[in-house]
């Protein structure tokens, strides 16, 4: 009988360590599968070459995080997709969608925006494929005065994060009987996205200088990262606030909505809607394309 003890006892003790290696295991495992972030938030135009060329990624998945109600036109995104694949050379192109909860706030500033991406963001950089993550909101942006066109429908704050506030996209297409949602959609997420293919100067070196100037925070003249080319996509005119905007109030609006987190570009709407609405009425398509200049940039760093 004591035998019997014995030999339970040994068995008993044998089990549990054999447990308690397998759940060290477990932990070694799941230790080893945490993902990396890093990558994914650096400096907007950071991820330019990435982007453009095939050299350590050979796909782009983007991630579209959006509030319910407040999907993005699948027109909109085709040609968003089409943009991509004709500037750089990406061929394996994967979209998946988030339906997100409303963060239920009237107004979101990129600091809000930047901690609503750390809660729901799931995609990152993993192996050869590089992630995109863009939001798409049912709030208007801080400081936004619709009345007098001063809005913000989107914005770049890292090199693989945007946000799109589609909410105001909204509204400003209604204003008008030939523009659509789509083609608001399309020229901001193309306008934004091309600033992460580092331009203009952000990232991505110009081949020749086309570089606008504004007047900065010091009231000096300064380059802008936008292109003084015209007609270019890339145009200093579609940035915050526009040239018609007051300064002071244009000043001030950007700074509540950045609250401390530098946007590399906040594109205004009314200047986007007002060029949508000219290339319209000249019988053409509601779209802006990039300049030669900045497509000589984007060649010149590895993209097409």
């Amino acid at each position: 009988m004591n035998i019997f003890k014995r030999l339970l006892l040994v068995l008993l003790i044998a089990f549990t360590i054999s447990c308690s290696k397998s759940a060290s295991g477990s932990d070694d495992e799941a230790t080893s599968t945490t993902v990396d972030k890093k990558a994914n938030l650096l400096a907007a135009g950071d991820s330019a070459n990435d982007i453009l060329s095939t050299d350590n990624f050979d796909k782009i998945l983007i991630e579209i995080g959006y509030v319910t109600g407040f999907k993005p036109t699948t027109s909109a995104m085709t040609q968003f997709t089409d943009y991509l694949r004709q500037h750089t050379f990406k061929e394996d192109i994967e979209i998946i969608y988030n339906e997100l909860p409303s963060p239920a706030e009237d107004e979101l500033t990129l600091k809000e925006i930047s901690d609503l991406e750390t809660k729901n963001r799931t995609a990152f950089n993993t192996g050869s494929t590089l992630a995109i993550y863009i939001y798409f909101a049912d709030s208007p942006a801080e400081g936004d005065d619709l009345e007098d066109g001063l809005v913000t429908l989107g914005a770049v704050f890292q090199n693989t994060s945007m946000i799109i506030h589609e909410v105001t996209v909204r509204k400003l297409a209604a204003r008008s009987f030939s523009i659509s949602d789509a083609d608001v959609e399309t020229t901001t997420l193309n306008h934004e996205f091309g600033h992460l293919f580092g331009l203009v100067n952000l990232g991505t070196d110009m081949v020749n200088d086309h570089q606008s100037e504004s007047e900065n925070s010091d009231g000096e003249m300064a380059g802008d990262n936008h292109c003084n080319q015209n007609g270019c996509l890339m145009r200093s005119e579609l940035q915050f606030g526009g040239p018609v905007s007051g300064k002071s109030h244009q000043a001030t609006s950007k700074e509540l909505y950045e609250d401390g987190i530098k946007s590399a570009c906040t594109l205004s709407g009314n200047t986007v809607l007002g060029l949508l609405q000219q290339k319209s009425a000249k019988g053409s398509a509601a779209t802006v394309e990039l300049d030669p200049e900045c497509i000589l940039d984007i060649r010149a760093n590895g993209g097409r």
